[in-house]
């Protein structure tokens, strides 16, 4: 494993780097990166169908302003993602860890590991639609533009928390139940260089399986964002594929657990459990055609 990028540029090239580049924080620029761009497709092609609205750019130099495509306002969301985002998902992580908070808050809030996905997801979410609406902008066509982009960009930093061997990985791995034509890598991996520390035995490289998983669903979001249905209904869709991707990876990985009536659950099951009941009401919600859809049926 190579927590930093840097390490593994000095070990195939032989180049020292003048400073630390960070696995984990080099994929999240990645993943952010691609979903902007991959959104920015969708919202230009919204907007040049009239299906959502521009927004009113002034002109340098001139008094006059100019409508164009809200992809513009893409650079502004990237930087409330990231910084929304990590807020949000430190809250998150803190709350699942209110233990290890107690013993060393200042060491967990600024420690650069220990970061929650649906703490990022719904914190930015919430500022994003806040930020949407001073533009007077739909932010459920906007959602469904990012989706695919959303569902990509998850799967992306799931290879910067595999190469730094944050924690995200799963229980032990049984080795004799490896079929014999899978590679040993994608059954158990050791993690030596772990920036947390190496696991005790081999576990379940769970950050590679949930690569493969978010790869298809986000490829299945993109062949469906022409959806004859309402605005909200392909997130909302992909409300249902991240829960139920979570739910199913959560049997197999290694996360705090808690006592909920009577169930020993994880906090990320009782959110994919939430999200999967929020996406499928979503769905019932949107699933009717638009006027568009039925004047070309």
């Amino acid at each position: 494993m190579y927590p930093r990028l840097s390490d593994l540029f000095a070990d195939l090239f032989g180049i020292q780097l003048p400073f630390p580049i960070y696995s984990f924080g080099a994929m999240v620029a990645v993943a952010v990166l691609f979903a902007i761009w991959l959104t920015g497709r969708e919202i230009d092609r919204l907007y040049n169908t009239g299906i959502i609205p521009g927004v009113q750019m002034p002109q340098e130099g001139r008094r006059r302003s100019k409508e164009v495509s809200p992809s513009v306002l893409l650079g502004t969301i990237a930087i409330i993602v990231v910084v929304a985002g990590i807020v949000g998902a430190k809250i998150f992580h803190i709350l699942e860890n209110l233990d290890r908070f107690w013993l060393d808050p200042s060491g967990m809030i600024f420690a650069t590991g220990g970061l929650t996905f649906y703490g990022g997801f719904i914190v930015a979410g919430a500022v994003i639609v806040w930020y949407l609406r001073r533009y007077d902008l739909p932010p459920a066509r906007f959602a469904d533009a990012g989706a695919p982009g959303i569902m990509a960009a998850y799967g992306i930093g799931r290879i910067g928390c595999h190469l730094a061997g944050d924690g995200d990985w799963g229980i032990a791995a049984d080795l004799a139940a490896k079929p014999e034509w899978l590679p040993m890598w994608l059954w158990a991996e050791t993690y030596p260089n772990a920036i947390i520390g190496a696991p005790p035995e081999p576990v379940y490289p769970t950050p590679l399986y949930e690569l493969a998983m978010a790869s298809v669903l986000a490829a299945g979001l993109w062949m469906l964002r022409k959806h004859p249905f309402q605005a909200g209904w392909l997130f909302s869709l992909y409300l249902v594929f991240s829960g139920a991707e979570r739910l199913l990876i959560e049997q197999i990985r290694v996360n705090n657990e808690f006592d909920l009536l009577g169930l020993v659950v994880t906090q990320a099951e009782v959110i994919s459990v939430g999200i999967i009941l929020l996406g499928l009401a979503g769905l019932w919600y949107t699933s009717e055609r638009t006027e568009s859809a039925r004047a070309t049926a």
